[in-house]
């Protein structure tokens, strides 16, 4: 039968739905047409198609070819195409069986040679043939058998080249199954809090950040250590719990990022300040994710806070508050994960040195007033703590290193999310209004000083839940049911740097 119907999956944000590829070979003058909202790299699969199966031995046929990707209104790109196309020609020539074609999905870029070659959003694409629910079987190229290994209890195939497919086809030779794969690495990798000298209160600010998921942001003249500090702070966080890794992997698959050596360790990002708003946000046709989505999970950090475009950072502002981030264009949408800890890090003022005293700073008032209000009110008032990270003192830098190392602050850490997680099950930073009042008690005398606080300070009411739970987790650090004053008072110590709202 000149008609061949071979099942694959395209990839639409981190959804893989399923594409029927039909091929049909009719009467009239030989052509080769691809039909179905194809994009660039789908229209050259020809190309790569016809020599790929001439060079396996197989006969191209030569007839009116016409390959149609349904659903027709979805966008398709990338080379992934390319393996059913293919299959699907060599079916529809009869040079391969169809009865088989029912029980499988084929994924994968060919070379000219027949090789098949890796794939973006691997893993995402085995996820969506075990939800499914059907029986049938993930025929991928072998370069993505650890993506593949993620996903428990689901058995996918592996190819190295076109011609191992077919002979699958025809029960000469099976293909490899790849069984569950969970790869060895190390969680905890990365510099070492023992490396800094000094900044004994920035590193307090760093663990009550790590122990209650807050963000931060850090002002201090330049070669304060900002920087430095930003770069220890995954290693504070424990490691992802296997769903959440395997969220992780699944950004990073439909990226082409994905990297077995990390599993399980926290993503850290720090896009230059020339990042653009699509460049954090994501977007494209069809949409990729964006800075935000890639930290899922991990830590963003952004220093020179500042030099950001103010559009660019703007579009943290939803993210910061809901976890998700959603990028529509004119016809499609996609919502990408964005659970991330923002660490940022700017200067007091242009020159550097408002403030200091290593040197004067030059800046006039007004030009520093300008500076900081780069950042908007709206988004400032997002980010839970705020520190003043001072200059080392010569003696200190000169002194050996006396500061504990990341591995025993992590354990205190992990002692206060526990704590956390067996109180509300989620962190203290995500915590609701309603779960406030009811997780975060506080004395007598420490309410009267948030009240005093707030007043004098002129407290919005986000301010006042998000000093709530800074409290909450100086108090869970200290392994205390109650919110005292000292914790409040510290509290709002970590509010003071840019303003004191």
């Amino acid at each position: 039968m000149p008609l061949a119907v071979v099942h694959s999956r395209a990839l639409v944000g981190l959804q893989a739905p399923e594409v029927c590829v039909e091929v049909h070979l009719g009467n009239g003058l030989p052509a080769f047409h691809i039909v179905g909202l194809p994009q660039a790299a789908v229209r050259e699969s020809r190309d790569r198609v016809r020599a790929a199966l001439l060079h396996g031995g197989h006969e191209f046929p030569n007839r009116r070819l016409t390959v149609n990707l349904t659903p027709a209104d979805l966008p398709k790109d990338s080379g992934r195409y390319d393996l059913p196309i293919a299959v699907g020609i060599l079916a529809a020539s009869g040079q391969l069986p169809q009865q088989a074609l029912d029980e499988l999905e084929l994924v994968g870029e060919l070379s000219l040679t027949g090789e098949l070659r890796p794939i973006r959003g691997a893993l995402a694409m085995v996820l969506a043939v075990r939800d499914a629910g059907r029986r049938r079987r993930l025929v991928l190229p072998a370069s993505c058998a650890t993506e593949a290994g993620l996903v428990p209890d689901v058995h996918s195939l592996v190819a190295g080249s076109l011609a191992e497919v077919c002979a699958h086809l025809r029960s000469e030779e099976p293909l490899e199954l790849v069984g569950d794969i969970l790869p060895a690495a190390d969680a905890q990798g990365g510099p070492d809090l023992a490396e800094i000298r000094g900044q004994w209160s920035a590193r307090r600010a760093l663990e009550i950040a790590a122990a209650g998921g807050h963000s931060l942001l850090m002002v201090g003249s330049p070669g304060a250590g900002k920087t430095m500090l930003a770069q220890r702070f995954a290693g504070l966080l424990p490691p992802l719990e296997p769903d959440e890794a395997l969220e992780c992997a699944l950004v990073q698959s439909i990226t082409g990022a994905f990297d077995p050596a990390r599993w399980a360790r926290r993503p850290y990002r720090a896009p230059h300040h020339t990042a653009s708003a699509v460049a954090l946000a994501g977007g494209g046709n069809p949409p990729r994710p964006g800075e935000v989505t890639l930290a899922h999970r991990g830590v963003l950090f952004l220093d020179e806070l500042p030099e950001f475009d103010a559009a660019a950072l703007e579009v943290l502002r939803e993210p910061l508050e809901s976890g998700e981030i959603t990028v529509s264009r004119a016809a499609r949408q996609a919502t990408f994960p964005a659970r991330f800890q923002l660490i940022a890090a700017m200067n007091p003022c242009p020159c550097g040195y408002a403030g200091s005293r290593l040197r004067e700073c030059t800046c006039p008032p007004e030009r520093v007033l300008r500076y900081q209000r780069t950042i908007s009110g709206p988004l400032l008032d997002r980010i839970d703590l705020r520190i003043e990270v001072e200059p080392v003192p010569p003696e200190t830098m000169d002194a050996s290193p006396t500061g504990e190392p990341t591995a025993t602050a992590r354990a205190r850490v992990a002692a206060a999310i526990l704590t956390q997680l067996q109180r509300q099950q989620r962190p203290n930073a995500l915590l609701g209004p309603a779960e406030i009042d009811r997780h975060c008690p506080a004395t007598a005398a420490a309410r009267a000083l948030l009240r005093a606080a707030a007043g004098r300070l002129g407290w919005s009411a986000r301010t006042w839940h998000r000093v709530l739970r800074v409290a909450r987790t100086i108090a869970d650090l200290a392994d205390t049911p109650t919110i005292d004053e000292t914790q409040v008072a510290e509290a709002i110590q970590l509010r003071r740097a840019l303003g004191a709202c």
